[in-house]
């Protein structure tokens, strides 16, 4: 299941961040400095009260699907779409009337209702996605993905153009669902269809979703702290530069890690409900190993290509101060990437999501202490450098306490070897000439990812070998079956 599901959602991952990185591109330049800096504090707020309200029924969806069968299922599907509209119908005006209230300008204002009130569609097509997900059907989920990015970033680019400011983005990411639900929506409710409203369900699914929403909003204050204290200490374009290189560097990783934990989660439940922790310890140690692969030497290449990399993709306004924070923000992101995608989900596995929420409180605290000192100290250096400790706290905390409710192997050998393989591939990518711009990017680039691959085969890094042999054989045992 796991390794269908990476090859299933490669093309979903490849539009989304083909999309995400042309979204940063233009929208670094069609809009000014102060307009991304309100775009970037109204997509935080966004994000906030997603999660606040609906995560918990993603969760549910994607938790609780494989244990279900026959009437429960319907059930299931009855219970959370149902509970999904009711808060719908309150969310809107409450969160409408808040925005209206708050002591801001008109241009935050409709950045922020721009994002906040298109969450109810948001969630709803999440809910497909992770049903989707859960059973497998990987070409269904990732459509939806390929959908959701193309047309977000499509319609975020013509609101742009119509003058909307820093409402743009966000009003093309509160769109895009809606033209993709008429295809899915119909289909999922028929699930549900004859199903019996439980409160006693939701209520399992509160208690075990909850925890989730509120360790995810610890993860929010812990990414968006610093931008309103830039704010608040700085200016609105001094949060547009943080924004542009945290975009540039966590979504480049977060697209991998999206990508695997996208196979890898549905995979690893499945592992445990059907086959136990033995099963359970064979997929997860395959998996992290695969992330460190992937995820190391993207996180290094990142830092050592930071200048050319701002010098193409950020607008001009925004790009020196984005290439001199890139290389802590791309640490941060590697360190994220494996709290949230391997050694959280000991949490979900192990349905003790109120240790997850204690998990994240730690380097959530730990990040407003940081950014209060460090941002009068050293300005943007200052928020990125208490990202990069906090995430580290937040890494140890996850392996230490997740060892305790449910194990999940650290595969060392695979980490050496991958570690090995980057100290190699920084070394020859820093005695290369620095011509600036596109070239330096493709040549570093370039060279760099000869020399790690070429390394890491030598070195057998994260049984690579083998892993390229077993998928060679499966798809010539695919076609002379076909």
């Amino acid at each position: 299941m796991f390794w269908r599901g990476v090859w299933g959602y490669l093309p979903a991952n490849i539009f989304s961040g083909l999309t995400g990185f042309l979204g940063l591109f233009l929208f670094t330049r069609l809009l000014d400095a102060a307009d991304y800096g309100q775009y970037a504090l109204a997509f935080a707020v966004m994000t906030l009260s997603h999660v606040l309200v609906f995560t918990w029924l993603e969760a549910a969806m994607a938790r609780f699907w494989a244990a279900e069968h026959g009437d429960g299922l319907i059930d299931h599907f009855h219970s959370l779409y149902r509970a999904t509209l009711t808060l719908s119908a309150v969310f809107v005006p409450v969160a409408g009337v808040i925005i209206l209230l708050l002591p801001v300008d008109a241009g935050l204002k409709g950045a922020l209702a721009a994002g906040v009130l298109g969450a109810p569609l948001r969630c709803l097509s999440k809910l497909a996605q992770e049903r989707f997900r859960a059973a497998g059907e990987v070409g269904r989920a990732a459509t939806v993905d390929i959908a959701t990015a193309v047309g977000g970033l499509s319609l975020g680019i013509g609101f742009a153009l119509l003058g909307a400011g820093g409402a743009a983005p966000l009003l093309g990411l509160s769109l895009a669902p809606a033209l993709i639900l008429p295809f899915v929506l119909p289909g999922e409710w028929r699930q549900g269809r004859g199903g019996v409203y439980r409160r006693d369900r939701l209520g399992r699914y509160a208690a075990y979703g909850f925890p989730i929403a509120a360790s995810l909003t610890l993860t929010l204050v812990l990414t968006s702290t610093d931008r309103f204290l830039l704010a608040a200490f700085l200016d609105t374009a001094a949060v547009g530069a943080y924004h542009a290189a945290y975009s540039l560097s966590n979504r480049t990783l977060d697209v991998m890690f999206i990508w695997l934990g996208s196979a890898g989660a549905p995979a690893l439940v499945m592992a445990l409900e059907r086959g136990g922790r033995p099963r359970l310890a064979e997929a997860a140690r395959e998996q992290a190993a695969l992330f460190l692969l992937l995820a190391l030497p993207a996180a290094v290449g990142l830092a050592l290509t930071a200048l050319p990399l701002a010098e193409l993709m950020i607008g001009e306004e925004l790009r020196t101060a984005t290439a001199s924070v890139t290389p802590l923000i791309a640490l941060s992101a590697l360190m994220g990437g494996l709290t949230t995608y391997y050694f959280g989900q000991a949490f979900t596995l192990g349905r003790n999501t109120g240790a997850l929420f204690l998990t994240m409180a730690i380097p959530a605290g730990a990040n407003v202490l940081l950014n209060l000192l460090l941002i009068p100290m050293l300005g943007l250096t200052g928020a990125a450098l208490a990202t990069a400790l906090s995430y580290g706290l937040g890494l140890m905390a996850a392996i230490l306490i997740g060892s305790r409710v449910l194990p999940l192997p650290v595969p060392w050998n695979a980490l050496a070897r991958c570690g090995v393989a980057t100290a190699v591939m920084a070394a020859v990518v820093l005695a290369l000439p620095s011509p600036g711009g596109l070239p330096e990017l493709i040549l570093k680039a370039a060279v760099g990812a000869l020399v790690y691959g070429l390394i890491a085969l030598a070195l057998d890094a994260a049984g690579v070998r083998g892993v390229l042999k077993r998928q060679w054989r499966a798809r010539v045992a695919r076609e002379a079956s076909a």
